[in-house]
């Protein structure tokens, strides 16, 4: 930084550079007030909240529908091919009400084969189609 200089010239030009220690100190003030601030805009609400046990549903107007690893379909346990499944799901539409579909797929089952009874589950008109999985120990 040239606040001036040891030769005998006049000067006569306006001083180029610009004074960063003013800008620094505004930083490190700033940087303060954030780091005093920041924990008290995080604030956590306790709570206890309740518990409840869920139990399983007893509607007798489901179908159980199961892709087991190979692909085999299953209609409330029986085995099916695709063609009767959507036949099945087709007269399961007509229905009123709509049963609900609940849908079992083996893990290492194929996606392709989920899609499609999806697919055909959506085509016949269901709209009430669940996945079924089991709870993480």
């Amino acid at each position: 930084m040239a606040f001036g200089s040891f030769d005998n010239k006049p000067g006569t030009t306006p001083m180029a550079e610009i004074n960063m220690v003013p800008l620094i100190d505004v930083m490190l003030v700033l940087l303060v007030i954030f780091i005093v601030t920041a924990p008290l805009l995080t604030h956590a609400v306790k709570l206890e909240l309740p518990r409840a046990e869920a139990h399983p549903d007893q509607n007798p107007n489901k179908v159980d529908f199961a892709i087991d690893a190979t692909g085999a379909l299953f209609w409330d346990g029986v085995p099916v091919d695709r063609p009767e499944a959507q036949q099945r799901f087709a007269q399961a539409a007509r229905q009123n009400p709509q049963p609900e579909i609940h849908l079992r797929a083996d893990k290492s089952a194929a996606y392709r084969f989920v899609a499609e009874t999806l697919a055909d589950a959506s085509r016949a008109g269901l709209s009430k189609v669940g996945f079924v999985s089991l709870p993480e120990q």
